[in-house]
């Protein structure tokens, strides 16, 4: 099923309420795919974008299409680039009118980076960027990998709508925080939509560790006392939700959080919900809800966080 399918399903074939099945089993190769993909992309925005802290100016954003880079500096113009998983194509925009297109179809990471690379300098766009993925165990460079060729369209739209509702509830969240908060956006380098909250307190630097990533990167991510959660499609049968507090205080992984199928994963070091179990509730909004919620709640007490507006605890 990974290389074909219809590019459109049925409402009921989707999900209820925007909340489709996506078993990782069916679409692990054009997962794995995409993702990369994306860093290609992502890559483009890392180099063009002013930095802005907790490394906030490289993720993809949510759109009623798919992801996008949102508005870029490329010299005196400005370009956007969108991954639309509704016409499957890539598009490549630029502010004095001109663009390029991408068929999104079973094909090779070397194939997509030499392409859209040649995209970009056609428009006049001339940026560098590094050849290797990051955060993934066995990193291939973008043009020498072949081994990453696939694309399954029903999947991925899926994968999309499952996003716009993960979308959904993360901003609910957010806007219930009167704290400093991130937006809700999409790390490419790890392939998930997160929010996080902050403290208002510095942290000690960051472990680091991550595969293929240098440990400068997480101390810039991670130098702030956060709760932070996200929808990431790994870890779980379809996916799961997490959450999770750095530094970890004592007692956060056994303080009671909801619902009832959240529980803490000692490997990964965060609280986890299948995506399965939120997309089957009665209500996945506010099953989901509970869950981000709760997870924070956790931090915030057994951390003591301070009031947000600055009131007595």
């Amino acid at each position: 099923m990974d290389d074909a399918g219809p590019a459109h399903t049925s409402v009921a074939e989707r999900g209820r309420d925007g909340w489709p099945a996506l078993p990782i089993a069916e679409w692990q190769d054009t997962r794995d795919t995409l993702h990369l993909w994306t860093q290609v992309v992502g890559k483009v925005r890392l180099a063009l974008a002013p930095p802005i802290n907790h490394w906030w100016h490289v993720p993809l954003y949510v759109t009623a299409r798919g992801l996008t880079t949102s508005l870029m500096p490329a010299g005196r113009l400005g370009l956007e680039v969108v991954f639309d998983f509704d016409s499957h194509e890539l598009l490549i925009l630029t502010t004095d009118g001109a663009d390029r297109r991408m068929p999104l179809e079973p094909r090779s990471v070397a194939d997509f980076h030499a392409e859209f690379l040649a995209h970009l300098g056609e428009l006049g766009v001339n940026v560098r960027i590094t050849r290797m993925p990051v955060e993934v165990a066995t990193a291939i460079p973008f043009d020498a990998d072949d081994v990453h060729a696939s694309y399954d369209p029903d999947a991925v739209h899926r994968f999309w709508t499952s996003l716009v509702s993960a979308h959904r509830v993360l901003s609910t969240f957010r806007g219930r925080f009167r704290g400093k908060a991130s937006p809700v956006h999409f790390f490419w380098g790890a392939f998930d939509l997160a929010v996080t909250r902050f403290s208002g307190r510095t942290a000690p630097p960051h472990p680091g560790g991550v595969p293929n990533c240098p440990d400068w990167v997480m101390t810039e991510a991670y130098d702030e006392e956060v709760s932070s959660c996200g929808y990431w499609p790994g870890g779980a049968a379809e996916g799961l939700f997490y959450a999770y507090a750095y530094p970890e205080p004592p007692g956060y992984r056994e303080h009671p959080v909801e619902p009832a199928a959240a529980g803490f994963d000692a490997v990964l070091g965060e609280f986890v919900l299948p995506y399965a179990d939120v997309r089957t509730a009665a209500d996945p909004d506010e099953y989901l809800l509970a869950f981000l919620t709760s997870t924070h709640d956790a931090a915030a007490a057994t951390a003591s966080w301070p009031d947000p507006l600055g009131r007595p605890g």
